[in-house]
């Protein structure tokens, strides 16, 4: 059977820091799947088609890698592409706590499915797509924090 993890996020945009998760995370998995959800409570800067061209481009010379948009509950898209994990990148102790808390109410939901947490590289820890998008915002230069690939 293949393992099959999804990493679920709004990647908007995608960081180096994401990069650094999905990088050291592949090699756990025969396919990582790079859910872009949509989130009722968060208004993106950028359409799921351009994330996912971006991942896609980011990650073109490793077949084990896809970028995918989807809706609804997490554990129900894992169910439809037969993922039995979810990838949580986690920065900080408040993460954590957050992330344990949509972990276990996946528990929950679907039990056949595990939640694996992995902390991104300690250079990465403070990066994240929200202070991205106000540098953004304010045209600031991003260079340092998001891949090349990643062009407005």
């Amino acid at each position: 059977m293949q393992r099959i993890c999804l990493f679920p996020g709004t990647f908007d945009p995608i960081t180096k820091g994401h990069v650094d998760v999905i990088s050291r995370a592949v090699s756990l998995f025969d396919k990582l799947i790079i859910g872009i959800g949509t989130n009722s409570s968060k208004q993106p800067m950028f359409s799921v088609e351009q994330r996912c061209g971006w991942i896609r481009e980011i990650f073109k010379g490793d077949e084990r890698i896809e970028a995918i948009g989807y809706g609804g509950l997490t554990v129900d898209y894992c169910k439809q592409i037969g993922a039995q994990y979810i990838l949580r990148g986690i920065r900080y102790i408040s993460d954590f706590e957050y992330e344990k808390a949509i972990a276990d109410m996946n528990r929950m939901l679907a039990p056949e499915i595990e939640t694996i947490f992995l902390t991104c590289s300690p250079e990465y820890s403070t990066i994240s797509s929200t202070l991205v998008r106000d540098v953004i915002r304010n045209n600031g230069n991003v260079s340092l924090f998001v891949p090349e690939e990643v062009k407005f």
